[in-house]
């Protein structure tokens, strides 16, 4: 290893491949990826400015940031319990779940659930189709499991941006992780499940509570601590959720209380305030992506993205000759093939980048191996510190609508960027303890926040409902 590093100084400073011109170096190409400080509190203090706008009455429409009323008014509080459904939608799988809520033991426990594909042509066909296909899928988990004769409460999982009117009414503003059916988007997705289950006709189920995979993620991780008030993914894509003043949520009528706020933070910087940190590499990813100019802080920092950042990195270098002998494989040089798991993986160790870059059909020596875990560690270094920056906007603003000299809070977390990169949560809890410095943060990893979360959200709704009526009895 010493060696290793003594050669990757040596490169850095003056590049064996280029030797007519020494400027030229790895610094050049990750110098834009690295973010001072001071610009993550900036970027920090542009985002704050941003959640206020969404949660106007009258700027929320032109906001790059939703931050949509979910009409989840409470967290677990640990009386919960009974069997519900859980459907989770949120990419090129989705899966239905049988869960049970146990008060006495204080648990959630999935029963029993099952993964449905959803074919690459649904995705982009129509919404006739798709809601078909969940409703088949939905029919046959009932039927192998004899739970069909029960009509029990359903938690719908839907991982896209949403204006949620209701608990259980839910209209898509816009497809994103490669979806785009038609007849979909300005729709009530609950009326749409609805109406494919009466197509079907065979069976039947009870209330649906309409659920964001963030809001999941926070009620899965508060029936176990209930101080969790946020809701955080860093996986294919991003975004998050917090415990919010109603009296703040200025479209709802009302002034006690708190509601959980989706706030779909991925679309930051669609109006052009990040665009003075994006790079060259950023700007192309975006221009190829199926959206462009839409979701660029989601481009910056997910699983989605990660990968083709640092694989257009390599590109650069390699045609400036300073990387591979100056020769691109036909695996690095298609779009897409460099995957993000790769970055997981090369900065887990140096024969990973060597077996992995052999894989990629690349001519590389030992430099080569160290300069691409090099440029994958800065690349997920940054997707980490702008998450945090993120992160810090929202429990600074918790602390500050509370009027508290310090705040402690819990933040439930998933996403396979988070769960599965070496360093990145380490990375990210260290940047949010200095950009927010008065917040004592406990990070607890979700246990299937999208099914059991749905499930928890489905339950204290249920629960809310039944007091209610009990009181009006």
């Amino acid at each position: 290893l010493p060696a290793v590093t003594k050669a990757l100084a040596q490169w850095v400073f003056s590049h064996p491949y280029n030797t007519k011109r020494p400027e030229v170096t790895v610094v050049k190409y990750l110098q834009p990826f690295q973010l001072s400080p001071e610009t993550l509190q900036e970027v920090s203090a542009r985002l704050r400015k941003d959640l206020l706008r969404g949660l106007g009455k009258h700027s929320h429409h032109k906001a790059p940031v939703k931050m949509l009323p979910t009409f989840v008014r409470a967290t677990p509080d640990g009386t919960e319990k009974g069997d519900f459904l859980a459907l989770d939608l949120g990419g090129t799988n989705f899966r239905v779940l049988h869960v049970r809520v146990e008060e006495e033991a204080q648990k959630v426990l999935k029963m029993d659930s099952q993964i449905c594909a959803i074919p690459q042509e649904m995705m982009l066909g129509t919404g006739e189709q798709l809601f078909d296909h969940i409703a088949t899928c939905l029919g046959d988990f009932l039927e192998s499991h004899n739970l069909k004769g029960q009509t029990l409460p359903l938690g719908f999982t839907f991982s896209f941006p949403c204006e949620q009117l209701e608990i259980d009414k839910s209209i898509l503003i816009r497809w994103t992780k490669g979806f785009n059916c038609s007849g979909v988007e300005g729709k009530d997705v609950v009326q749409l499940l609805k109406e494919a289950i009466h197509r079907r006709g065979d069976y039947h189920i009870g209330s649906v509570a309409m659920v964001n995979d963030t809001v999941g993620t926070m009620m899965s991780c508060g029936y176990k601590d209930q101080s969790c008030e946020i809701g955080m993914i860093i996986g294919t894509g991003t975004n998050a959720c917090y415990m919010e003043e109603i009296k703040n949520v200025k479209r709802i009528e009302g002034e006690d209380g708190r509601m959980c706020i989706n706030t779909e933070w991925g679309g930051f910087g669609d109006d052009g305030c990040l665009d003075d940190i994006l790079t060259e590499f950023d700007v192309e990813v975006d221009k190829t992506s199926i959206n462009p100019g839409v979701h660029i802080f989601e481009k910056m920092i997910s699983g989605m993205y990660l990968g083709e950042i640092v694989r257009l990195v390599l590109v650069k270098m390699t045609k400036d000759k300073l990387l591979f002998k100056g020769q691109i494989s036909e695996a690095l040089g298609t779009r897409g093939l460099f995957e993000t798991k790769f970055i997981s993986e090369i900065e887990d160790g140096l024969e990973n980048a060597k077996k992995i870059l052999t894989e990629l059909g690349l001519d590389w020596s030992l430099v080569d191996a160290s300069v691409v875990r090099l440029v994958c560690d800065t690349i997920s270094s940054r997707s980490a510190y702008l998450c945090a920056a993120a992160l810090a906007t929202l429990v600074n603003r918790i602390r500050n609508n509370r009027k508290l000299g310090h705040l402690k809070t819990t933040v439930g977390v998933d996403g396979t960027v988070y769960r599965k990169h070496p360093t990145f949560s380490s990375k990210l809890q260290k940047a949010v303890r200095l950009l927010a410095p008065q917040c004592d943060i406990t990070f607890l990893v979700s246990e299937d926040g999208s099914g059991k979360g749905a499930a928890m959200v489905t339950a204290v709704a249920y629960f809310c409902a039944s007091i209610l009526i009990q009181w009006m009895v």
